[in-house]
C-alpha cells in the first residue's frame, strides 16, 4: 500500500515512517495540513495516518475535507489525546480507527493492516487462491503446507492486485506502487514481476488484460 502520515513530530514521525516502511508498504511523510493537501492533490493513497495537533491546525479539519469530498479513503488518527469525547469525535468525524500516543508499533501495524482490509472488503486476513493459502497480515504465501519465498516488490505487486480481486488493476498503479518503494521501473519492469509471481505461485495466478493491465487469476477463496 500507499500510505500517507501526517505528524509533525520527528521521533514519532520518523519512527512510524520507518516501521511502515520496514512492512514493505511506501509512505509520504507531511509534517503540517498544507504539504498533506499538497501530496494527496497528485498522490493516490491508500490509507491516511493522522496525527490531530499540527502547526497549522486540527488534523480533524483534514479529515472532514476527505469526508465531505465522498472519499472512502481510510484514516487512522494518531494522537495524544487520550479522552473519550476525544475518541467520539474522531471516530463521529469518519476516522476508521484512533490510537492513542504512545502506542506499540506492532499495534499500529496489525491496525493499518485490519483497516486497510475492511476498506478492501476482505476483512479476513487469510485467504484462499487455488492452492494458494495467503496471509496478508504476515504477508506469508504458502503450497501444500510449504512458505514461499516473495520479495518485498513482487508482494507488493502480489497486495496490489488483492486489494481488489475482481478488478483489472491498471499496469500505471502497479509502476507507482514500486515506483514509491524505490523501484527503478523500466517498460518491462511490471513484466518481469508478473512473470516471478507465475513461476513462484503459478502461471494461472495472474491474467494479462491486452492494453489495459492484470487482474487476479481466480478470485480469494476459489479452487481450480
Amino acid at each position: 500500500m500507499r500510505l500517507l502520515l501526517i505528524e509533525d513530530d520527528p521521533l514519532i514521525g520518523s519512527a512510524v515512517r520507518d516501521s511502515v516502511k520496514a512492512e514493505g508498504h511506501a509512505v509520504d511523510w507531511a509534517r503540517s495540513l498544507g504539504e498533506a493537501e499538497a501530496l494527496r492533490a497528485v498522490v493516490t493513497y491508500d490509507l491516511v495516518l493522522l496525527d490531530l495537533m499540527l502547526p497549522d491546525g486540527p488534523g480533524l479539519r483534514f479529515l472532514a475535507q476527505v469526508r465531505t469530498s465522498g472519499d472512502p479513503l481510510p484514516v487512522v488518527i494518531l494522537t495524544a489525546r487520550d479522552q473519550v469525547s476525544d475518541r467520539i469525535a474522531g471516530l463521529k468525524a469518519g476516522a476508521d480507527d484512533y490510537l492513542v500516543k504512545p502506542f506499540d508499533l506492532d499495534e499500529l501495524s496489525a491496525r493499518i493492516g485490519a483497516v486497510a482490509r475492511r476498506a478492501a472488503g476482505t476483512p479476513n486476513p487469510a485467504l484462499r487462491l487455488g492452492a494458494l493459502s495467503i496471509d496478508l497480515a504476515d504477508h506469508r504465501v504458502e503450497r501444500d503446507g510449504k512458505v514461499l519465498s516473495l520479495t518485498a516488490r513482487e508482494w507488493a505487486v502480489l497486495e496490489t492486485l488483492l486489494q481488489r480481486p475482481q478488478a483489472i488493476i491498471p499496469k500505471g498503479q502497479i509502476e507507482e506502487r514500486l515506483y514509491a518503494l524505490g523501484a527503478e521501473v523500466e517498460s518491462n519492469t511490471i513484466e518481469v514481476y508478473v512473470a516471478r509471481l507465475r513461476k513462484k505461485l503459478g502461471a494461472d495466478l495472474i491474467a494479462t488484460e491486452r492494453g489495459l493491465g492484470y487482474r487476479l487469476g481466480m478470485i480469494p477463496g476459489t479452487s481450480p
